[in-house]
């Protein structure tokens, strides 16, 4: 991947739906050779989709909570049941495995404070495993891309 390659990723991620013809011009390619390097882009596996940027609040979801969880032991059956179960719950959008004294932190999205007592009791503390969890509730975004920065 060059620097060219960086600068398509870039634009597409500020603005998916460009046409080959707007992206091209942004890049300073001529059309072919742009798309060509879009379709090599997806057939390496580099672009892997395209989705819509909703507004979390608008859709009515308006609670971003981080939990962070540490697991009770750490043997390869219990990883990847704690895994299994959270890739299944809708709102749990993202699962980091981390270094330090927590294992996980995930970002979960509600629609209210009930909703994410009901997650809590209903859906995370019916994990096998789990030895602790902390909460943390955002209360607003200072800074939120998808946009990569420069690689240098």
């Amino acid at each position: 991947m060059d620097a060219k390659d960086r600068q398509i990723i870039r634009e597409l991620q500020k603005d998916g739906r460009l046409t080959n013809q707007e992206l091209a011009e942004r890049v300073n390619l001529s059309p072919s050779p742009c798309l060509r390097r879009v379709r090599n882009l997806e057939a390496e596996g580099v672009i892997t989709g395209y989705t819509a940027l909703v507004d979390q609040k608008a859709y009515g979801l308006p609670i971003t909570v981080f939990v962070r969880v540490r697991l009770d032991r750490h043997g390869q059956d219990l990883i990847k049941g704690f895994e299994d179960a959270v890739a299944r719950i809708d709102q749990i959008l993202d699962c980091f495995l981390l270094a330090g004294g927590d294992d996980y932190l995930l970002r979960v999205i509600v629609d209210s404070l009930e909703a994410y007592e009901d997650f809590m009791r209903r859906r995370l503390h019916a994990i096998p495993g789990i030895a602790s969890i902390d909460t943390s509730f955002a209360y607003g975004v200072v800074k939120q891309t998808r946009v990569f920065p420069l690689a240098g």
